[in-house]
């Protein structure tokens, strides 16, 4: 099953990075096969610290400002407790990781991982139709490499209306954070 949420990571030096991502669960949460594109700061900091922490978390808004880059102010984070990492305060589930190995043969790298530790703060509001379709809009988003224009089109076409009946300010204001940033990277290509 492959399970959406944030990765936060860190490089070498300590600095903080929060990141979608959705990997692979296998089992109980024992495992996590995470595959994040090169040479994404995800990537790079993986491969160079080979641990992390995955957050199931029901926060649209960060999940849309990670994608489109506008996560100005860091969510605030307390120290992860078996790596060396940081802990989302506004999330439901933590699940920190060892990697255990890098496969970089393709822009998508596999690198399965072990969860150390885990941890639950809150329980999972869930997903209304509008987070979900901030959600899908958010996974466009970082497919506009890989997909054709008109799919994207077609697919939010149908998401909006979703936000539009469903969402309160939170969903409608990441749907537009996600529409703007498609539309401005259309326009730099």
């Amino acid at each position: 099953m492959i399970l959406e949420g944030l990765v936060t990571s860190t490089d070498q030096y300590g600095k903080l990075n929060v990141a979608p991502m959705g990997p692979i669960v296998v089992g109980d949460f024992e495992r996590l096969i995470l595959r994040p594109f090169q040479p994404s700061t995800t990537f790079t900091n993986l491969s160079t610290t080979r641990c992390g922490v995955f957050h199931v978390t029901d926060d649209v808004e960060v999940i849309a400002r990670a994608v489109t880059g506008t996560l100005t102010a860091l969510p605030a984070t307390e120290s992860a407790q078996s790596v060396r990492g940081h802990v989302l305060l506004n999330c439901c589930r933590w699940f920190e990781f060892q990697v255990e190995s890098v496969d970089d043969s393709e822009a998508r790298s596999l690198m399965p991982s072990l969860v150390v530790h885990r941890g639950q703060r809150r329980p999972f509001l869930g997903f209304n139709r509008a987070r979900h379709a901030v959600l899908e809009a958010a996974i466009l988003a970082t497919r506009l490499h890989l997909l054709p224009s008109d799919e994207i089109d077609h697919a939010l076409r149908f998401l909006q209306p979703a936000v539009e009946k469903t969402g309160g300010p939170t969903e409608q204001m990441a749907f537009e954070l996600i529409m703007e940033f498609i539309k401005r990277r259309r326009e730099q290509s």
